[in-house]
C-alpha cells in the first residue's frame, strides 16, 4: 500500500446514509485502490445534538454490503486514530489555541439571544445578517473588547465560541479536479465558528485538522461543500499547511428522476423506490425507509449503477466488476452536471447481474421473503425456481411475486389469449392431452417436450395454439420460463390438477 495516497469517507452519524453518500464513498474507494492507497472511514460526530444511535453501525454495514472494504476505521483501527471525532476533542484545542495566538481566530461572547435580535433587525430592513468583517467590530468579541475585559470574561467562565477571522479583501482560488479553477472573494465569507460553546469543534475545524493529521491526499465530496472549501483553504493557510493541502474534487448532485432538484430522502416514498442502501427502521413510520438491499438489488449492481451517476468511462462498456471500475476510474471523467436518478436504468443493471448470479445464492436471498408469504418449499425447489425466473425479473422479490404460480394455484388467467386459443371443438383433443400426461411415467422436461409435441403433430393441431393453452393452464400467463421446465418442476400431480381447474375456468370465460 502506498501511504502517499490516502482518501477518507467522513459521514456524520445522524441517521440512515443516503445513496449519495454511498456514491461518494465509492468514488473515494475507487481512487484509493486505483492509486494503491488507503480507504479510511472517519465518523464526524462533533454535532452531538444530531447524533442518532445505531447510525454508525448502519454506515459500516452499508459499506460492507456494498463491498467497499476499509483499511482504517473506528472498528479496524489504524495508525492515525482515533477515527471518531468525538474521541479527538483534546487534539483540537491545541490548534484552536494556535489560531487564537496568531490572530487568525478570535473569541466571540455573543449570546444566542443577542444574535437572534441582530438577525431580526437585519431582516426588518430586508437585509441578510452575516457575521463577517463588516460587522465584527460591532459584536461582542475579543476584537471589539479590551484585552483586560476578554481575560476577565474567560476567567469568569463566560460562554464563548471561537470564530475564524476571515481576511477583509482576499481572493481564494480552489483548484478543483472536477470543476477546474473556482474563485471566492473573502467578502462573500462569514467568520465561521470553529469551536462551539461546549468545547466541541465544528465541522470546519475538525475536518481540516483531521485531514492534515491523517495525511489525507485527496478529498472527494459533494458539491454542497464547495463553498465551505474556501474557509478550509483559509484554515490551511492559517496553520501553514497549504503545501500539504489535499487535492479537492466536488461531485455533482444526484437529481430527482425528473431532473428538477436534488434527490432527497423523502423522494423514495414519493417516487416508489429506495434512496438508501439498507432499510432504516424507527418508531416513526415517516422516518423509516426501505433500502436497496431489501428492495431486491444485488450490491454489485447497485455499485455499477451508482458509478455511472456522475462518472463515465469514455467507452461503450456499461457492465463493470469492482476491479474493472478501479482500473477504469479517473477523477477527470467525473462530470460537472447533476446526474438524474433513473431507477429503470438501475433495475436494468440489476437484471444483468441477476442473470449471471448463482441460483443457490438467490434462493438463500429470497427464502425469508417466500417464508413470509407462507410458501414452504425445499432449497432445491427454490433454487430451480430462481434458475428459471432470474432472467425474467429486475429485482429479487419479483422471482416470488411474478412466479407465484410455482408456490400456489393459479389466481387468474389472461383472458385475451384464452379466448383466442380455447375453442369448444378442441376440448376432446385437450382431454386426450390430459390423458397422455396422466399416463406419462417420465415427467422430465425433455420427455414432456418430446411427447407433447409429437401429440400435437399426430393430431394435426397448431403448435402455438396447444402450447399456449398448456402454459396458461399451469401458470395463467403467457410470460415465463419454458413451459416444460415449469411442468417438470411442478410435478405431474400438480399439473393435472391445474389442467382440470383451467379447463373449467376457460369454458366459463368463453360462455
Amino acid at each position: 500500500m502506498d501511504n502517499n495516497f490516502r482518501v477518507r469517507f467522513a459521514p456524520s452519524p445522524t441517521g440512515a446514509l443516503h445513496i449519495g453518500g454511498i456514491r461518494t464513498a465509492l468514488y473515494n474507494y475507487l481512487l484509493a485502490k486505483k492509486l494503491g492507497g488507503a480507504f479510511i472511514l472517519r465518523i464526524e460526530d462533533t454535532d452531538q445534538g444530531r447524533y442518532v444511535a445505531g447510525a454508525e453501525d448502519y454506515i459500516v454495514e452499508a459499506l460492507e454490503w456494498c463491498g467497499l472494504e476499509l483499511d482504517e476505521s473506528p472498528k479496524i483501527g489504524g495508525t492515525y486514530g482515533p477515527y471518531r471525532q468525538s474521541e479527538r476533542k483534546a487534539i483540537y484545542q491545541k490548534y484552536v489555541d494556535q489560531l487564537l495566538a496568531s490572530g487568525k481566530a478570535y473569541y466571540a461572547f455573543d449570546s444566542a439571544e443577542s444574535l437572534t435580535e441582530k438577525r431580526a433587525a437585519y431582516e426588518a430592513e430586508k437585509k441578510t445578517f452575516k457575521y463577517d468583517a463588516s460587522i465584527r467590530s460591532e459584536m461582542d468579541n475579543s476584537l471589539s473588547l479590551s484585552e483586560t475585559e476578554v481575560q476577565s470574561r474567560l476567567e469568569r467562565g463566560t460562554p464563548f465560541t471561537v470564530r475564524l477571522r476571515v481576511p477583509i479583501d482576499e481572493n481564494i482560488i480552489i483548484q478543483d479536479q472536477v470543476r477546474g479553477s473556482v474563485s471566492f472573494s473573502s467578502k462573500e465569507l462569514d467568520d465561521k465558528i470553529l469551536m462551539k460553546a461546549d468545547g466541541m469543534p465544528t465541522y470546519h475545524l475538525a475536518n481540516v485538522v483531521d485531514d492534515h493529521l491523517m495525511k489525507i491526499s485527496h478529498v472527494i465530496r459533494g458539491e454542497e461543500w464547495l463553498s465551505s472549501t474556501a474557509h478550509h483553504i483559509l484554515l490551511y493557510r492559517a496553520f501553514g499547511w497549504e503545501d500539504t493541502m489535499p487535492q479537492f474534487a466536488h461531485l455533482p448532485l444526484i437529481l430527482k428522476p425528473n431532473g428538477k432538484g436534488k434527490l432527497s430522502k423523502r423522494d423514495g416514498a414519493k417516487f416508489g423506490f429506495p434512496v438508501f442502501p439498507l432499510s432504516w427502521e424507527t418508531e416513526k413510520a415517516e422516518d423509516s425507509f426501505e433500502g436497496f438491499r431489501e428492495y431486491g438489488f444485488l450490491p454489485e449492481a447497485l455499485i455499477n449503477f451508482l458509478a455511472f451517476l456522475g462518472w463515465n468511462p469514455g467507452t461503450e462498456q456499461e457492465i463493470f466488476s469492482m476491479q474493472e471500475l478501479v482500473e477504469a476510474f479517473t477523477v477527470e471523467n467525473i462530470g460537472k452536471s447533476g446526474a438524474r436518478f433513473d431507477i429503470d436504468k438501475g433495475k436494468w443493471f440489476n437484471q444483468q447481474y441477476l442473470v449471471h448470479s448463482d441460483d443457490k445464492d438467490l434462493a438463500a436471498s429470497i427464502r425469508p421473503y417466500a417464508a413470509e408469504k407462507g410458501y414452504k418449499v425445499t432449497d432445491d425447489y427454490l433454487t430451480q425456481v430462481c434458475g428459471m425466473m432470474k432472467a425474467r425479473v429486475s429485482i429479487i422479490p419479483e422471482i416470488v411475486d411474478k412466479g407465484y404460480y410455482f408456490f400456489e394455484p393459479v389466481k387468474t388467467y389472461e383472458a385475451k389469449p384464452v379466448r383466442k386459443n380455447w375453442k369448444p371443438e378442441l376440448r376432446p383433443a385437450f382431454d386426450d392431452l390430459l390423458l397422455l400426461l396422466t399416463n406419462l411415467e417420465d415427467f422430465s422436461a425433455a420427455n414432456l417436450d418430446q411427447k407433447v409435441k409429437q401429440f400435437i403433430q399426430d393430431r394435426g393441431l397448431r403448435m402455438g395454439n396447444v402450447l399456449q393453452i398448456f402454459r396458461l393452464s399451469i401458470s395463467g400467463t403467457l410470460k415465463g420460463p419454458s413451459v416444460f421446465d415449469m411442468a417438470a418442476l411442478l410435478g405431474k400431480e400438480e399439473v393435472l390438477k391445474r389442467f382440470e381447474r383451467a379447463y373449467l375456468a376457460f369454458e366459463e370465460m368463453m360462455s
